[in-house]
């Protein structure tokens, strides 16, 4: 499976696209565009490589990673798809770019279709695993690809540090627990790729991260 990362908004965070190659299949993950030459920077490749698009997955539901959401889901008329926890947010996406001062205005973000612990997507004959993360958000998920071997962990891990616990919903202990039960548990080289700053391992994190027991 390909994996194509695209820094976008802001707080420079990482949208992703999965594809299966030229002609193909994709998923788009967190799609947090709010310049208009950013969308266009991901239909510019979705277009040039012929690819169909199939799901919009997030991660969480805080604005830097939806801000594209639903101008995404009404262009190529997808669901949303995401954890029914976070919907919350979702509800206060107009509230968050006031407290952010993001000069940008969105409606409120409801989910379409919602994924939890142990479903599954496919991406051409690859499985795609549904891993509830809560603690950054109430409904943060990450989504692990065992045959490729690499999870995206949205804001719950980074290199050598976890996700903000400080925001409407966060939860310290809950994040720790989570990490350890779900992402620490999957194979030592897999790749992380998270929703900001640079991939790192599982065992590069089970051996530098403070936050991990």
């Amino acid at each position: 499976m390909n994996l194509t990362r695209f820094p976008v908004n802001p707080f420079v965070e990482l949208t992703y696209i999965l594809w299966t190659g030229d002609g193909g299949d994709a998923i788009v993950v967190d799609p947090g565009m709010m310049a208009a030459a950013e969308r266009d920077e991901v239909v510019q490749f979705l277009d040039s490589h012929r690819l169909t698009l199939r799901h919009i997955l997030l991660t969480h539901l805080h604005i830097d990673h939806v801000a594209s959401a639903a101008w995404m889901a009404q262009r190529y008329n997808l669901p949303i798809e995401g954890g029914q926890a976070d919907e919350a947010l979702g509800a206060l996406l107009p509230k968050q770019a006031e407290h952010f001062r993001i000069g940008i205005e969105l409606n409120p973000l409801k989910l379409d279709r919602y994924l939890s612990q142990g479903d599954t997507l496919t991406l051409g004959d690859e499985e795609i695993r549904v891993l509830e993360v809560p603690g950054h958000s109430p409904g943060s998920l990450a989504y692990y690809v065992p045959t490729s071997n690499f999870v995206l962990s949205g804001d719950t891990l980074f290199s050598g540090s976890i996700g903000r616990t400080d925001l409407p919903g966060g939860d310290f202990g809950i994040l720790v627990k989570a990490i350890n039960d779900k992402l620490m548990t999957l194979p030592a080289d897999t790749m992380v790729y998270p929703g900001h700053n640079r991939e790192t391992t599982i065992g590069d994190e089970l051996r530098y991260n403070p936050f991990i027991n």
